[in-house]
């Protein structure tokens, strides 16, 4: 890597939802010979040890609450002391961007950027603005967005608004390659279904009472694999068990694109990552958006596959053993539309959403990838 190349300084929060989309341009930026620095908090843990960057610094962050001041208070004092951090950090990198993935961890360094001047960025990968990038909205020389139409966004906003998609980890760009293994009467059909750290009780809840309810000449052809919590484990076996289904339940998938890709269903949360997951490699899905979510961001982010036809988003008040056998029974029954759905959720996916983004801050930071590209590293 030529020590003389730009850096960018990459700032996300330490979950995956913020996390992986930043990992996906930190390694085309890599790729074009350009240094990259990871900034974040605490809360990274093991997910940064893969991180393609030179240099992985913590900065002090805190989310505030409104439920007690004195919560605020301690949450600003916080906040405070990471700005003072990150100023002291971009004097001593000297960046040519700042880009931020959101969450409150990307406050104190895109606001350190701002304040010293130098040039900054945020990604929305929601269909809903966050909290902590409507706040630095107005602060950023550019907002890059994961979905073509974003709301929320503060009124007046100057910067500019390019929609680049949602970055996607390699492995899901692999699984993309993946040609869709169309259903037909009579063949089996391969179900996936997970629900992150937040929503996976709801799918032990529902799925396996759903399953046991299909006719016996469906059940006998579903193949189903399913995340369930450490908690959830042993009653979601047990249910499988019980009626003889075709099942692997594990608490964590390591290969989960891959999974995707093989599935001829999905069951989900909805999640921007998840969302564009599904849409990169094209598979059809049935989204129950995470209830109660301050901005309603999986709600939007769902209705981006729902209203092409890619995928059914179900309120998870309507998310019962009752309908979702119904649905599965209407797919047994139907499967070109299965086939119909995973052709529209390809269409609407975009496996180069790093290199637009990238293409895209690089233009802004007045960057010439093809400087340096020559003498990149993997």
């Amino acid at each position: 890597m030529n020590a003389r190349a730009p850096l960018v300084l990459i700032s996300a929060g330490g979950t995956g939802g913020h996390l992986f989309p930043a990992e996906a341009l930190a390694h085309v930026l890599r790729r074009l010979g350009l240094r990259v620095v990871l900034v974040t908090d605490e809360r990274v843990g093991a997910l940064a040890e893969r991180f393609p960057a030179e240099e992985v610094v913590s900065v002090p962050s805190a989310t505030p609450s409104r439920r007690s001041v004195l919560g605020m208070v301690e949450a600003a004092g916080q906040l405070w002391r990471g700005v003072l951090a990150s100023r002291a950090l971009i004097k001593r990198l000297e960046p040519a961007i700042v880009v931020g993935f959101g969450g409150y961890p990307t406050v104190p360094p895109l606001f350190a950027a701002w304040s010293l001047g130098t040039k900054r960025a945020i990604h929305e990968q929601n269909g809903v603005v966050g909290r902590a990038n409507r706040f630095l909205a107005s602060r950023v020389d550019m907002i890059a967005t994961g979905f073509p139409e974003v709301r929320g966004l503060p009124r007046g906003v100057r910067a500019a608004i390019v929609h680049t998609g949602n970055p996607v980890r390699q492995a899901v760009i692999e699984a993309a390659k993946t040609l869709y293994p169309a259903a037909h009467k009579g063949a089996k059909l391969r179900l996936l279904v997970f629900g992150g750290s937040q929503g996976a009780k709801v799918m032990s809840d529902v799925v396996p009472e759903a399953v046991a309810k299909l006719p016996p000449e469906y059940l006998e052809r579903l193949v189903v694999t399913q995340q369930a919590r450490e908690e959830d484990m042993a009653r979601v076996l047990s249910t499988y068990r019980a009626i003889e289904a075709q099942a692997e339940v594990r608490p964590f998938f390591a290969d989960l694109p891959q999974r995707i890709a093989d599935a001829h269903l999905v069951v989900a949360r909805s999640g921007a990552s998840t969302v564009a997951e599904l849409a990169a490699i094209g598979r059809p899905s049935i989204l129950v958006p995470l209830p109660g979510a301050l901005d309603q961001d999986q709600a939007a982010n769902a209705r981006t596959l729902h209203d092409v036809g890619a995928a059914l988003m179900l309120p998870q008040t309507d998310f019962t053993p009752e309908r979702l056998c119904a649905e599965l029974v209407a797919r047994f029954e139907n499967p070109e539309r299965l086939t119909e759905a995973a052709l529209k959720a390809k269409a609407a996916g975009a496996v180069d959403a790093a290199e637009r983004l990238a293409a895209a801050i690089l233009g802004l930071a007045g960057i010439d990838p093809a400087r340096y590209a020559s003498q990149a590293t993997a």
